[in-house]
């Protein structure tokens, strides 16, 4: 883990940091942070130092150096860091290369069970190893084309035989609820302006309204309607950001017909109504910061959220 932590320090400016690795994004934080609105795409994050919480819904998950996140959908999260410094990695999970592994791998009997699209788990060196290995390759550039598919490869083989194994491999197999859910998701995101019910998106996900319901619930911890506000509110906060746009055309864009209610519900969620949080966020935040914040806040995640 100190090595780790310093090639984070190396190679990590303060933020985040794209690097040549396809899918690897680091990031540093010297202080600690409010929460940040995202949406989280399936990932595997690591910390070399410090602490993070992560809230999924009411629920929250917290990490640190000795225990590793993954979410396995695409979930509207808020996050923050809770202890600084805070070093970490985030690589986003290749669902091809995670369907090709179970093909090769030997059968093994699914549970029953809906998984949580979310988890913290116990960072073993079975895992931290080829973690490490991946980062290596940042001082050896010329290796990572050849070298770097094959430990993402690795890790992934990990992950799936690791405790949270069975998230992973539902969400690889087109009958498990994690992917008929996932289905049903995408629709949300690609139309959360719109007004959905619940017997459309069942039909998507192949379920009962019933049973789609509930399995949306047990996977996200949120009903789909909740889940679809979280991805409204976070839109109109970018928009809000990034444009000169007034309250109410932001709350009618992103689908609200009340104003007032967009007002209410923005507020709730944000801890302000949308002016007074705009403005505030307009205070602190630097051009550059301002511009990183607007494409955060996106309804499209970004590895750097993590």
């Amino acid at each position: 883990m100190s090595e780790l932590g310093a090639l984070l320090h190396r190679h990590c400016h303060n933020g985040s940091t794209a690097t040549a690795i396809p899918r690897l994004t680091l990031s540093r934080s010297d202080v600690k942070t409010s929460p940040t609105h995202v949406v989280y795409s399936p990932l595997l994050c690591v910390i070399a130092e410090g602490r993070k919480r992560v809230f999924l819904g009411n629920e929250e998950f917290r990490y640190d150096p000795m225990n590793y996140l993954v979410t396995s959908l695409d979930l509207p999260v808020s996050g923050q860091v809770i202890e600084a410094p805070c070093l970490g990695l985030a690589l986003a999970l290749d669902l091809p290369t995670l369907a090709a592994l179970l093909l090769e791998m030997p059968p093994i009997t699914a549970s029953r069970t809906t998984s949580k699209a979310m988890a913290v788990n116990k960072l073993d060196d079975e895992l931290l190893n080829p973690i490490l290995r991946l980062l290596r390759l940042l001082d050896r550039p010329r290796d990572i084309a050849v070298l770097g598919p094959l430990i993402e490869r690795e890790i992934l083989y990990r992950l799936l035989l690791g405790p949270r194994g069975e998230m992973l491999r539902q969400l690889a197999l087109p009958a498990s609820h994690l992917s008929q859910i996932s289905r049903a998701i995408d629709v949300i995101r690609r139309r959360y302006d719109q007004s959905l019910r619940i017997e459309e998106l069942a039909r998507i996900a192949g379920m009962s309204a019933p049973s789609f319901h509930r399995h949306f619930r047990a996977v996200t911890a949120m009903s789909p309607r909740q889940f679809q506000k979280r991805i409204r509110l976070q839109e109109a906060r970018r928009l809000l950001l990034s444009k000169n746009s007034d309250a109410a055309s932001v709350g009618f864009d992103v689908g609200y017909e009340s104003a007032s209610q967009f007002s209410r519900e923005y507020g709730r969620l944000f801890g302000a109504p949308p002016a007074r949080d705009t403005a505030r966020m307009r205070q602190t935040l630097t051009p550059r910061k301002r511009t990183l914040a607007a494409v955060r806040s996106s309804h499209r995640f970004t590895p750097e959220s993590a």
